[in-house]
């Protein structure tokens, strides 16, 4: 087989899939369609429609898109089958149904954030991080009917430093995930569209990766300071991890937290919660040691480091973190 044989369809939403739909693009695949989200509504009356990025591109580069509303709807079925494409390919979209990643000839696959099975789910990269990993990768397998769980094709590394927030890790994956699709796509045209897949591992203690709400993001400070600092960075830059602030007299206020630095401090008899300031930094009581707060956002106000927030704050030891 030629790579010129394969008809691809390609399926995404956000920045992270556009890399890899670039790369298909820059290297001369031939991608019949683009199948994306609908527009987004957006702004103050949500009256104005938003493309997703991959929409953008597609459009960009001339390539057809398609954006269903229900996966199964016999219309789309249809007009996704009469591009007779032989293959799918998937990076950062939604489960799709058995009629349409059992349409191609030689499958769908999806190109994953993670070394799987661990971190099956939506969110792969943000709990990588939050749980402290030193390593993640991407993942090539062919779909089937559960989430994440069908034959690996292909799995590339990549090292999480200990000071990385998530969205290194994102544009370092978001490349990655690009380079692994490629060499899948050569694995597949080698292979006359049969490459070789082993089954995933039955392993114990799985790590999933579920989608991330307003209140996972909550910080809880009855943890250990490394738990906590890998919960931020886990969060960082989006969507954010965030506390309350309270004062003396019940007062709450939102305080969304970007950056800290561990430090080795115990907290002694101060209680877990509990806030002290120097003249430029500000720290929080864990359960073990103080954590430095580095940069943060008041609600409402723009972020920030520590220092112009304590120059904006009186008597902070009398707040605590809840």
């Amino acid at each position: 087989m030629k790579k010129e044989d394969l008809r691809i369809i390609f399926m995404g939403t956000p920045e992270f899939a556009v890399e890899t739909l670039k790369a298909l693009v820059d290297n001369n695949y031939n991608v019949v369609a683009v199948v994306t989200q609908p527009d987004k509504p957006v702004g103050r009356h949500q009256n104005e429609l938003q493309p997703s990025e991959v929409k953008k591109f597609a459009l960009s580069h001339n390539l057809p898109v398609l954006q269903p509303v229900k996966m199964k709807d016999l219309e789309f079925v249809e007009e996704l089958r009469s591009y007779h494409a032989n293959l799918q390919v998937v990076v950062a979209f939604r489960m799709l149904p058995e009629v349409v990643w059992s349409m191609p000839e030689y499958g769908t696959f999806n190109v994953h954030a993670a070394l799987l099975p661990q971190y099956r789910g939506a969110a792969p990269i943000n709990w990588a991080v939050i749980n402290g990993e030193t390593e993640t990768g991407v993942t090539t397998f062919f779909l089937d009917h559960d989430i994440d769980t069908g034959c690996i094709i292909m799995k590339k590394h990549f090292p999480i430093p200990d000071d990385a927030n998530v969205e290194y890790v994102y544009d370092g994956l978001m490349h990655l995930g690009a380079e692994i699709c490629l060499e899948t796509l050569d694995a597949i045209v080698a292979a006359d569209g049969k490459p070789e897949s082993i089954p995933q591992e039955e392993i114990d203690n799985l790590k999933p990766a579920p989608k991330i709400f307003k209140e996972t993001c909550q910080i809880d400070w009855h943890q250990s300071a490394k738990k906590t600092y890998d919960f931020v960075r886990g969060l960082s830059p989006y969507p954010g991890a965030w506390t309350t602030l309270r004062d003396a007299e019940g007062h709450d206020t939102v305080l969304k937290i970007f950056s800290t630095t561990k430090t080795t401090d115990e907290v002694d008899n101060s209680r877990v919660g509990a806030l002290r300031a120097d003249r430029k930094h500000l720290f929080v009581a864990c359960e073990d040691c103080w954590l430095r707060i580095d940069e943060l956002q008041l609600a409402g106000k723009k972020r920030m480091d520590a220092q112009a927030f304590l120059n904006g704050m009186k008597e902070i030891e009398k707040y605590s973190a809840i």
